[in-house]
């Protein structure tokens, strides 16, 4: 949860660093963590094995930390399910005195998401005013951007990247956060703007936890710089190859 602020351990600093290897030859051109310690060192591992941003400067948002426990934060999983049944409820959808319920959490995740969406147009217009005076120079050049979990998609998934959406990106954002908050971010892109999932993921993989370090890449396309439209594809979710 958010209440007890511990740093990773001795496993999560080397899961860190295997996703950092992983993720070394991405070139990211932002950077946002949870402000809560543990995310806070996973980013910074991730950014010191890249060989592109080691340089790039991570900021911090509170609307990117773990959803909210109230009473049952620093207490072993089992009290909670146990608080849950007592209640006449099950996990996730019961929500512990002093916590945050779903909706919250995924207000949270609406609020970032759609700032990350401005940023994006932000950007888009500000390399339209360039245009013509010199060629893209940040990590939004026209070299193809490579994405090592490419080698795991479906066939399906891989035509989508042929087909020409990761030739050029306006952002290439890497966003750190937490398990159950990621859950209910992904849940609000598939319910409620119909994000394109692949075609070989099932239910239970749609509603499970990612793994520490699990790697999601979603494709945000904002046609017209409509930020209610957001046309989102999921191309790879928890994918934890490097572990």
């Amino acid at each position: 949860g958010q209440g007890v602020d511990e740093p990773l351990s001795a496993t999560g600093f080397r899961q860190a660093d295997a996703a950092g290897l992983f993720l070394r030859n991405v070139k990211f051109t932002h950077v946002f963590s949870s402000d809560l310690l543990r995310a806070k060192q996973t980013a910074a591992t991730i950014l010191g094995k890249n060989k592109f941003c080691k340089d790039l400067e991570i900021k911090y948002d509170a609307r990117l930390r773990e959803r909210k426990y109230g009473v049952a934060e620093g207490r072993p999983l089992t009290d909670l399910k146990a608080m849950a049944k007592a209640a006449g409820e099950q996990c996730p959808s019961f929500t512990p005195s002093g916590g945050e319920t779903l909706d919250e959490v995924r207000e949270r995740a609406r609020d970032f998401f759609e700032f990350l969406c401005r940023l994006a147009v932000e950007l888009e217009q500000k390399e339209q005013d360039m245009r013509g005076a010199a060629s893209r120079s940040s990590g939004t050049s026209e070299e193809p951007l490579v994405f090592p979990w490419m080698n795991h998609c479906s066939e399906a998934e891989l035509s989508f990247y042929n087909g020409g959406a990761s030739k050029t990106l306006d952002a290439n954002i890497l966003v750190v956060s937490h398990g159950a908050y990621m859950r209910n971010w992904v849940g609000y892109f598939v319910s409620d703007l119909n994000c394109t999932l692949p075609t070989n993921l099932t239910k239970s993989q749609l509603s499970s936890v990612s793994p520490n370090t699990g790697v999601s890449h979603f494709i945000v396309k904002l046609d017209n710089r409509n930020l209610l439209k957001p046309e989102i594809t999921c191309v790879c979710l928890n994918q934890d190859s490097h572990l």
